[in-house]
């Protein structure tokens, strides 16, 4: 189906990196023209949202990948529906998140990457990239490490499912069509469906899930463990691969600020699906392995499978063990194309799928190497697949603030943003995710280094300085758009671009700019070592 309209729009100048991000949008369920009027009615509105949706659904879909899909076992079978409540606090998180992202990349046509190595020297630029080409190719192995598990439930060997995996994953994505890409998504996308059947077979009690779905709890108390995989839980749901991959989508399908709220609904559709996916495999773990033998004894998401054929039944386990593998499936295309375009746009190489295999070859071989590395190491005897799955996950969660702490100050910098810089109550949202993030993180190196220390009285003191810095900021936020407002000139922001970026003038380093990125820095290391010490623990709890 397309769009079809008759007036067009004028163009003004953007500061695309790659020639085949401008022209007209090409999507899995539609075409827009590139200077296509605003469509009139609600039929021609649905069919531009069709045509517009995919890098939303794509980006949170693709969060409920193979690391998730163990994460929330896990959550399941050792807790039951006890940290249900961290799905429904994350839907918030997601959309506030990836707002700020699909606002980046339709206005400026530039992927993150570039405008964090623009905007914060060097130093920062390489830091992001390499923390991101780092964390994502560990997260495209677990992908790996769960297409093995799921098929092995169907009698297929990794040394057949991990190969054909892999070729499939670089087959659909090098065709030269975004077109043919997003409809392969979303094809997967439809398989993941198979939870919602899933998650009735367990006949949960849907009152006890309503409940534990918003009021917080921590079963057997709060301690190390616990926060451990709330954070693993956090770093799942809400990884920096997501930031960087619908930025950088949502200029590869082409989609400009008039289409804004189009790509807003793409995106708030993807965050509740992804979260009901999510907690479809809490209910179904909790409920099937609570009062069994099994309860509390999570190995990784094949044994999961095994466990759920024992307990609720064969087409259960076969329904998971689908979930596993698509999910797998999904998370590496988008993990793996995240970091592709990130490499594209810091060393300026064609970076696009609208590209044929010979006009992008650098471009898809950057992406066929990690998707053939990544698979290689599943296949390397003994290794350590299921504390590699949630090291991704805790690392992912520690390392989202400093990702949010760039994704915030870039979206109050006018240069970038012009009209389209964050409003006072979107800062104060952001600076609350950011500050629940750190807390969750000092508070585990709290119990980490002191494990005598009562968690509870921890959490309520970092709470309360939480709370009160969050009213200075507001109070000060509030201030300054007061008199950003006196000054502002009007204009519209359905057609602002983000000039060139050699035309920019040079960010403002102001004190508390400097000092907040050197805090920073100490964060990132403290936090590294703190995570390390704690992976020690339980390797060595293993060994004994």
């Amino acid at each position: 189906m397309a769009t079809q309209f008759d007036q067009p729009i004028r163009a003004v100048p953007s500061a695309h990196l790659d020639s085949a991000h401008k022209g007209d949008i090409v999507g899995a369920l539609g075409t827009i023209r590139e200077h296509a009027p605003n469509p009139i009615g609600w039929r021609k509105r649905l069919l531009t949202l069709a045509a517009i949706m995919g890098p939303g659904l794509v980006v949170m879909i693709g969060d409920n990948d193979a690391g998730g899909v163990a994460t929330y076992a896990q959550a399941g079978q050792n807790y039951g529906t006890g940290l249900l409540w961290t799905l429904f606090l994350l839907i918030p998180v997601l959309i506030v998140n990836q707002e700020m992202v699909v606002r980046l990349g339709l206005v400026t046509g530039v992927g993150h990457a570039r405008l964090i190595l623009e905007r914060f020297g060097k130093f920062w630029g390489f830091f992001s990239v390499g923390d991101l080409f780092i964390l994502n190719f560990l997260t495209i192995v677990t992908e790996f490490i769960g297409v093995s598990l799921g098929m092995q439930y169907f009698g297929i060997g990794p040394f057949v499912s991990v190969p054909l995996a892999a070729f499939a994953l670089i087959a659909w994505t090098v065709t030269g069509s975004f077109r043919r890409w997003e409809r392969f998504m979303y094809l997967l996308i439809l398989v993941n469906l198979v939870v919602i059947p899933l998650a009735f077979l367990g006949h949960p009690h849907w009152g006890q899930v309503a409940h534990d779905w918003f009021v917080p709890s921590f079963p057997g108390g709060l301690n190390s463990t616990i926060l451990l995989l709330i954070i693993g839980i956090v770093g799942t749901t809400v990884a920096p691969w997501q930031l960087f991959f619908q930025q950088s989508n949502v200029v590869d399908k082409r989609i400009t600020p008039r289409w804004y709220r189009y790509e807003f609904v793409d995106t708030i559709v993807g965050s509740v699906f992804t979260q009901i996916g999510a907690a479809g495999l809490m209910i179904v773990c909790a409920f099937a392995f609570t009062g069994t033998k099994l309860a509390g004894q999570f190995v990784d998401a094949g044994a999961v499978a095994t466990g759920l054929s024992q307990t609720i039944g064969p087409i259960a386990a076969a329904l998971f063990a689908i979930f596993l593998l698509d999910a797998a499936l999904i998370g590496a295309a988008a993990v793996t194309l995240s970091t592709s375009y990130a490499l594209g746009d810091v060393f300026s190489v064609k970076h696009s799928l609208h590209r044929s295999l010979w006009d992008g070859k650098a471009f898809y071989a950057i992406y066929a190497g990690l998707v053939i590395a990544a698979a290689a190491i599943v296949l390397i005897p003994h290794a350590p697949l299921g504390l590699m799955t949630l090291a991704v996950q805790v690392l992912a969660g520690v390392l989202l603030p400093s990702a949010t702490v760039f994704l915030l100050l870039l979206c109050n910098d006018k240069a970038v943003l012009g009209p389209w810089v964050n409003k006072t109550w979107l800062n104060i949202a952001a600076s609350l995710i950011i500050g629940v993030l750190v807390m969750l993180s000092l508070i585990l190196a709290s119990t980490v280094l002191f494990p005598a220390i009562d968690a509870v009285v921890v959490t309520a003191v970092a709470g309360a300085v939480l709370v009160l810095a969050l009213v200075a900021v507001g109070l000060v936020l509030r201030r300054r758009e007061r008199q950003a407002r006196a000054t502002e000139q009007q204009v519209d922001r359905a057609i602002w671009r983000m000039p060139p970026l050699f035309s920019l003038a040079p960010p403002e380093h102001s004190r508390a700019r400097n000092i907040g990125l050197l805090v920073l820095r100490g964060y990132l290391i403290l936090v590294a070592v703190l995570v390390a010490v704690k992976f020690a623990q339980l390797i060595g709890g293993f060994g004994h």
